[in-house]
């Protein structure tokens, strides 16, 4: 059995990946507060942001893990706030980095134990894991996190069979992003002239790129951009 273990499935990026994977065969199992909307998924409902997601995770997990030939570990969850450093409490800054960064870690220490050879651990990070712009302190600096631990990840596994990347999307059209800007049609007109496509980029893009990067591990320890090329000011 191939399994697919992915956060945040319950809508965009997520819940397009779920459904091209599924079409390949993997079993597909969601973890996020809302469910998988796409029929043949399991969705364990939890929410990442607890500090104790663990105990209770495990369990949930155990049967889903057994007898998994190859896992794909899909680090897609995210939390994006309109935060500036000089107003960043700590509280919500782990508020955000329990999600972005520490469910990450935590869902690797449950799923690493019944990783095989041809498994991959697939972060999906941002075009701001590598630059920074004003107003989402919090989310750039777990993104940044994010890149070190998908580095950490390629280090430490070595010689395991197990391969990794960080996915680093630019503007994609999804309900975070919108809800990011407020739905405002003129914002996101603007976001789409950012690269060289001048547009959106589709969340079956990423999917069909986070697909590739779990079947190939010659890409183990990149920094992949899937941004349409960003251009820069």
């Amino acid at each position: 059995m191939k399994l697919l273990l992915i956060t945040g499935a319950s809508a965009g990026i997520g819940e397009t990946t779920a459904e091209l994977f599924l079409g390949q065969g993997y079993k597909v199992v969601n973890i996020s507060r809302r469910p998988c909307p796409v029929a043949d998924t399991v969705s364990l409902e939890f929410d990442l942001t607890d500090p104790d997601l663990e105990a209770g995770l495990a369990s949930a997990l155990a049967e889903h893990l057994e007898g998994a030939m190859e896992i794909a570990l899909v680090h897609n969850a995210s939390r994006l706030e309109n935060d500036a450093v000089d107003a960043l409490s700590s509280a919500d800054l782990r508020a955000v980095l329990e999600v972005n960064l520490v469910a990450a870690n935590t869902l690797n220490r449950l799923t690493l134990p019944h990783m095989s050879n041809g498994s991959s651990i697939i972060y999906i990070g941002s075009t701001l894991a590598e630059k920074a712009v004003p107003g989402a302190a919090s989310y750039i600096i777990s993104k940044h996190a994010l890149v070190g631990l998908m580095r950490a990840t390629c280090q430490d596994l070595a010689g395991r069979g197990i391969h990794t990347a960080c996915i680093c999307p630019g503007f994609t059209d999804t309900e975070m992003l919108r809800a990011h800007v407020g739905d405002d049609a003129g914002v996101l007109e603007n976001i789409a002239g950012m690269n060289t496509f001048t547009r959106l980029i589709e969340p079956d893009e990423i999917a069909e790129f986070i697909l590739f990067a779990a079947c190939h591990p010659v890409i183990n320890g990149a920094v992949l951009h899937a941004s349409l090329g960003q251009i820069e000011h």
